[in-house]
């Protein structure tokens, strides 16, 4: 038998893509396009520094109500709708080397085998994004800090319906979480890194 343990993490950080799976074919999903493909772009430059560095993707996305899917066909059924989120889909299509984890409710934590996952990478520190800021990330936010992780949730790597709401649920994160809200721009993951000290 082998030793299935992943590598611990560099800086102890793993990045989490919450959510952006998704077709985007419900009820404000045409408001929410222009500020999840803006997050997107953030996401990307993140993934990419994130495999550079060994930093861990996971992506943590609803099931849709599919109680028998897997990575595979979410990801298929979110491109067979063709709807407003079809390209946000294709673009953030999550890699072979990717985690996915499939989870029920707004938490990432919440019967899911994220609490599972991280210790096993040695994770203490999170940078959270993805749809949406007021709901699912921030939700995944508040379990994360209840469990000491420390957070970075990129504001350019969120994304809403509402603007107003974004940055009210960032603000919630900064000042309630002690989270970082730097955008990517301003903080760059070696820096998270580094401060890990």
């Amino acid at each position: 038998m082998t030793d299935a343990t992943p590598p611990p993490a560099v800086g102890h950080t793993a990045l989490l893509i919450i959510d952006m799976i998704n077709a985007l074919d419900f009820e404000g999903g045409d408001e929410l396009k222009p500020s999840a493909d803006s997050a997107a772009a953030a996401i990307l430059t993140l993934r990419e520094a994130a495999d550079a560095a060994g930093v861990p993707v996971i992506y943590v996305n609803d099931n849709d109500g599919q109680w028998h899917a897997e990575r595979g066909k979410l990801v298929e059924a979110a491109l067979a709708k063709r709807g407003p989120g079809h390209e946000l889909t294709e673009r953030l299509r999550p890699r072979d080397n990717d985690y996915f984890i499939v989870k029920p409710q707004f938490s990432g934590f919440y019967a899911t085998n994220l609490p599972v996952l991280l210790p096993q990478l040695a994770v203490s520190r999170l940078i959270i994004t993805g749809i949406a800021a007021d709901i699912c990330v921030l939700f995944t936010a508040a379990d994360a800090h209840m469990r000491q992780y420390e957070l970075w949730i990129p504001s350019n790597g969120v994304a809403g319906s509402h603007p107003e709401r974004t940055r009210w649920a960032l603000d919630i994160m900064r000042n309630s979480m002690s989270a970082e809200i730097s955008e990517t721009g301003a903080l760059s993951l070696a820096e998270w890194i580094d401060a890990a000290g």
